[in-house]
């Protein structure tokens, strides 16, 4: 029962006029087989490259011409084909409901227009209303529904039409943070019941962290990393993936290493790492420019000892089972989790030591990683 789609390098240079900065993720949720992304160019738009393909006029369901390339779904061509004869299933971010029409009659139009009428209709109905949670008998129509009812009918009215790929373009961005995060896990239960491939378009880091199998993560219209979520956290291959993924995400300290031990740090201030933070250690020359992405978990605080770095402590939030205590060194700001139990530091400031089990280093020009991982 397992579904492959393959998204073969393809562009669409009307779209690069219109490039911004921004990053955005695209969680992509799959039974069976893989599923392969890839792109040869910069594809640019509004927001992202792959959110515009995943909107109204999106490339890959069909509503804009790719300019070469190809697209395969399930090992078939389908990049001339028209909308309506690719099989894929479209979740728009305003929902799309019609507002005429009664919440079955919503669901049921997908099969109308591929005319499946009577029984079979019927029953795709209710089967697709049963899985998203609502109740098959519904007459009322969706200015009657709260949000994430209207999401879900929208759901169903894909699901109805059992295509082999399902596209979701931001999905819970209209919803509150409750019903977010409760919708997100329905979507996830939902792919695991149907096995529908399915590709997620998001702003949300968290988002695509909770629910992707894999994650295709662009900026400015380009293609940062694509992997598992747990790969993308522990070995992102940017500083700016890094400083992207996790809540909070990584912290990116700017460091020149001014000698075998020693990081000149943006405070002014040497700091004469542990051996395994050290520039000797990650393979730095004297006078070269980083940024070490230090994930908050795995920062210490304590009295002044050897490895530390002097910090000043700026906010604490309490978060309910953690507190984040944000700490100053110079202009930049670091962030540490601890649980809300455990005592604050006692004075205003305090040295912060990070851990060398996990060292993310990044060329601080380019942004790239510099050192493959350490296991």
């Amino acid at each position: 029962m397992g579904s492959r789609s393959h998204q073969a390098p393809i562009s669409k240079r009307c779209l690069q006029r219109a490039a911004v900065e921004g990053r955005c993720c695209v969680s992509l949720a799959r039974f069976g087989e893989d599923v392969s992304f890839s792109t040869e160019y910069a594809l640019s738009c509004h927001r992202s490259a792959y959110l515009e393909m995943l909107k109204s006029e999106t490339i890959l369901a069909g509503l804009l011409a790719a300019d070469r390339g190809r697209i395969e779904l399930v090992g078939a061509d389908i990049t001339d084909l028209p909308p309506w004869s690719r099989d894929i299933g479209l979740v728009f971010q305003n929902y799309a409901l019609f507002p005429h029409l009664t919440i079955r009659q919503n669901v049921r139009f997908g099969l109308d227009m591929r005319g499946i009428t009577g029984r079979e209709a019927e029953e795709r109905v209710d089967e697709a209303l049963g899985m998203v949670g609502l109740d098959p008998g519904l007459q009322r129509r969706p200015a009657e529904l709260s949000g994430g009812q209207q999401q879900r009918v929208a759901i169903a009215r894909v699901i109805a039409i059992r295509p082999r790929l399902l596209l979701l373009d931001e999905p819970l961005s209209n919803l509150d943070a409750v019903l977010r995060n409760k919708v997100r896990l329905e979507l996830r239960e939902l792919h695991d019941r149907t096995g529908i491939t399915t590709i997620m378009v998001t702003h949300d880091q968290s988002e695509a962290l909770a629910t992707g199998d894999r994650i295709a993560i662009m900026e400015g219209g380009r293609l940062l990393q694509y992997d598992s979520p747990e790969e993308i956290y522990r070995n992102p291959a940017t500083a700016s993936v890094a400083g992207f993924i996790g809540s909070p995400p990584a912290n990116l300290l700017a460091v020149s290493a001014v000698g075998p031990d020693v990081w000149h740090l943006p405070d002014g201030q040497s700091w004469r790492a542990i051996p395994g933070l050290s520039p000797a250690a990650l393979s730095v020359p004297p006078g070269s420019n980083c940024l070490i992405a230090l994930r908050p978990e795995h920062l210490s605080f304590g009295e002044t000892a050897p490895g530390g770095i002097r910090a000043r402590i700026a906010a604490v939030e309490f978060t309910g089972g953690d507190r984040l205590v944000h700490f100053a060194i110079g202009q930049s700001r670091l962030t540490l989790r601890m649980p809300a139990t455990s005592p604050l530091p006692t004075g205003p400031e305090t040295f912060l030591f990070p851990s060398a089990e996990h060292p993310l280093l990044f060329d601080a020009s380019s942004g790239l990683r510099l050192r493959k991982p350490i296991h």
